[in-house]
């Protein structure tokens, strides 16, 4: 039986060769290392909430601290990971026609979809950027008792969106230079 034709079928997961194969080597150096202490971070989320529970329910503690804490490692590693996921093309993806679709049509929808996605993660890496920078400014922090700086999580949030956006450009820039070689 034959099954359909996958993203990563399609063009090849970093996408960057000739002169932009550097740079793609770089952020894919980066993209690995942000991976490893993304599962450090996952896995210290899941040992404070252990303790959190563990805490509350034998020694009556007070958890102040613990739930925010663990959303602050989360939010990290989903921003920060997202540029891993794009490189391999590890995004949710529709694939209802791309089993028929010809290479070259695949090739343009893929390049289609990285433009507009581009177009919306640049637009949000902005206000991220912009969120990080008011923050920091103003001294805002959360509203616990804790009370961390919020620049913390904005400033993960507009990283990853960062790393995401040259990702996505170098995807969208390297497209048209391989479909040339072939």
């Amino acid at each position: 039986m034959h099954a359909p034709v996958s993203d990563s079928e399609a063009t090849p997961s970093s996408g960057a060769s000739g002169p932009l194969a550097p740079l793609q080597r770089v952020i894919s150096v980066l993209n690995s290392i942000i991976v490893v202490l993304a599962a450090i971070a996952l896995i210290a989320a899941c040992i404070i909430l252990s303790y959190s529970v563990a805490g509350r329910a034998l020694f009556k503690a007070a958890n102040y601290w613990q739930d925010e804490a663990a959303v602050f490692l989360l939010v990290g590693a989903t921003f920060m990971t997202a540029a891993y996921v794009q490189e391999h093309r590890g995004h949710v993806s529709i694939e209802a026609f791309v089993g028929l679709m010809s290479p070259l049509a695949n090739r343009i929808r893929l390049w289609l979809v990285d433009v507009a996605s581009f177009l919306f993660c640049a637009f949000f890496t902005w206000k991220s950027w912009t969120l990080t920078h008011e923050a920091w400014e103003d001294g805002q922090v959360s509203n616990s008792m804790w009370s961390p700086p919020l620049a913390i999580p904005y400033g993960l949030m507009a990283a990853g969106m960062t790393l995401l956006c040259i990702q996505l450009l170098l995807q969208i820039v390297a497209a048209p230079l391989s479909g040339a070689r072939r």
